[in-house]
């Protein structure tokens, strides 16, 4: 009998370990899928502040960029201002130059007119090629009269009444002309 009761209690104490054992997976299986679960949002967090990350350097690289082409512009354009203002005097040169009365005066503005265009040279500024004859270009000439010449064909220049002049890309001032038919 003893045996008996041994045996029974023996089963009394299994009994508990198989509910711990059943009740265990359950329990693992809840953290586990708590676990997944807080991993999935801190994943979500990552990418989140990931993405803020490579907006944030994007806009810089932007801003950079930005402010680069705006540096330069603002310097093409105060060169630009500077030109026009010295673009009279050799006009002017130009005019004095093709007086002729006097050999001595109009071999020295001759000589200040070719040392200012040398000067415009070195800066970058290159005169605008334009000729009668030429084809008129609305991106470099600015028509301010019209004639009717049968000689000439359908807007072509006829005549220059102001040199125009450009500095890479940027119009200092338009050749201004006569344009025919």
């Amino acid at each position: 009998m003893t045996e008996e009761i041994i045996n029974e209690e023996e089963v009394k104490e299994e009994a508990p370990a198989e509910e711990i054992k059943e009740e265990a997976p359950k329990k693992e299986k809840k953290d586990c899928k708590k676990h997944k679960k807080e991993i999935e949002e801190l994943n979500n967090k990552i990418a989140e502040q990931e993405d803020k990350y490579l907006r944030v350097v994007a806009e810089y690289e932007n801003f950079r960029r930005r402010a680069k082409e705006e540096k330069e512009s603002c310097y093409r354009d105060a060169y630009v201002d500077a030109i026009k203002e010295i673009l009279p005097v050799i006009d002017n040169l130009e005019r004095a130059a093709a007086f002729k009365d006097n050999d001595k005066v109009s071999e020295g503005v001759a000589l200040t007119l070719n040392q200012f265009k040398a000067t415009l040279e070195k800066m970058g500024v290159e005169e605008i090629a334009a000729e009668p004859g030429t084809p008129f270009d609305p991106n470099f000439h600015n028509a301010v009269m019209h004639c009717e010449d049968d000689s000439l064909g359908e807007n072509v220049i006829a005549e220059i009444f102001q040199k125009g002049y450009i500095k890479g890309d940027k119009v200092i001032r338009y050749t201004m002309c006569k344009v025919a038919n």
